[in-house]
């Protein structure tokens, strides 16, 4: 593992502990020697990061201490790439530009050695075959997941017949093959997954709905995949 990213580890380490840690954990954590720890505390002292304690006694991070944004190893860096580049399956223009954006962001901030890994990562990802949403904003559906809005929306089901329906969104879950909006629909009384490309119109209305601390997403989530459906 390369120095700096030990280094961070140690800090993130130090951070999530509820208590002092001492050198030994420390190096059984990061699978290096207590002397290295020594030396690595020594380094971030040096450095104005706030450690406070002591060989065997146990080393704190002092509150209120902020990394610097985005210190990355090179499997994160590759993470944030693959990830960005699989958000062009779920046929959503606005979450697309935001990959985009998030990988030029990336680009810019992240140490030199690891820029190739973002731009010019050697991954393929294949574009998936989840219908598009001619009928639905995609951005305005997930907004009034985010705000607990109801939905009132158009839908027409494999024969093609249209209902009129309010529905409480509740989350988007993405296949290969299909992008789904779960839901509490008013008209069944019950949970369901609206397809994309079936809703053929959406409007968002002032009536909110109580999430229930993720009650109604945890019921959701029971449900089989892909179904039932609207």
């Amino acid at each position: 593992m390369p120095r700096s990213d030990r280094l961070f580890d140690i800090i993130q380490a130090l951070r999530q502990a509820r208590k002092p840690m001492t050198a030994a954990a420390l190096a059984e954590a990061l699978e290096v020697t207590p002397r290295t720890v020594y030396r690595d505390i020594a380094t971030l002292q040096a450095r104005r990061v706030p450690i406070e304690g002591a060989a065997g006694v146990g080393y704190v991070l002092r509150k209120g201490f902020d990394l610097p944004p985005l210190m990355f190893t090179i499997d994160e860096v590759e993470a944030i790439a693959v990830g960005a580049r699989l958000l062009k399956r779920v046929k959503d223009p606005a979450l697309q530009q935001a990959a985009e954006a998030v990988l030029a962001k990336v680009s810019v901030v992240v140490p030199e050695r690891l820029r190739p890994h973002v731009a010019d990562a050697h991954v393929y990802v294949s574009p998936g075959m989840a219908a598009e949403a001619p009928g639905a904003d995609l951005a305005e559906i997930r907004a009034a997941i985010r705000d607990s809005r109801k939905l009132y929306i158009g839908y027409a089901d494999e024969q093609g017949r249209r209902t009129n329906r309010v529905i409480w969104p509740i989350a988007m879950a993405y296949y290969v093959d299909a992008t789904l909006v779960g839901a509490w629909c008013e008209l069944r009384t019950d949970y369901r997954n609206f397809r994309i490309e079936r809703i053929q119109s959406t409007k968002v209305l002032r009536d909110k709905f109580d999430q229930q601390g993720g009650k109604l997403f945890r019921e959701w989530s029971a449900l089989p995949k892909h179904g039932p459906g609207g």
